[in-house]
């Protein structure tokens, strides 16, 4: 087999690959300090997490990830910490319709684990016990995104 056959057959194999991975924006805020660390009360925390993805260049992708973790007794805010974890993805010769799904699922499960981390890391600094998001589902998620979009647009046509 000719050399430029080869190296063509390598480029048009499908190919994903981590070009870059970073923390877009973190922030941490304790309004209430420091009276906030002399309350004893068991804070209520409730977490967000959303995801983003675009087109850097062809086949070239930054896909992010956004955890908002807010702590609060009764009506204070005890913390609020933002960690948005981004990462520059490389994917090549993938169906079209493959792509979303390794944008909203793979990219993102890849990405948590820094996000976590991040997040906990910045609590800890703040002077609080750290918070260990639970794993999450993107694969989940991705069809419960999918049916919702589905549902909108039936909605939409029927109007």
């Amino acid at each position: 087999m000719a050399q430029e056959d080869i190296a063509a057959q390598e480029q048009a194999q499908p190919g994903f690959s981590i070009e870059k991975i970073y923390v877009k924006d973190a922030s941490l805020e304790i309004p209430n300090a420091p009276q906030i660390f002399t309350d004893r009360t068991q804070p209520q925390v409730s977490i967000e997490l959303g995801n983003f993805a675009q087109v850097l260049e062809e086949g070239v992708f930054e896909v992010a990830i956004k955890v908002t973790v807010t702590s609060k007794i009764e009506d204070k805010t005890v913390f609020l910490v933002e960690v948005t974890q981004a990462g520059i993805f490389q994917i090549r010769n993938v169906p079209e319709e493959n792509i979303e799904m390794i944008v909203g699922i793979t990219c993102p499960n890849i990405l948590f684990p820094y996000a976590r981390e991040a997040v906990s890391d910045l609590v800890v600094r703040a002077g609080f016990q750290p918070v260990l998001l639970n794993p999450i589902n993107f694969e989940a998620l991705f069809a419960q995104q999918k049916q919702q979009q589905a549902e909108a647009a039936q909605s939409a046509t029927k109007q």
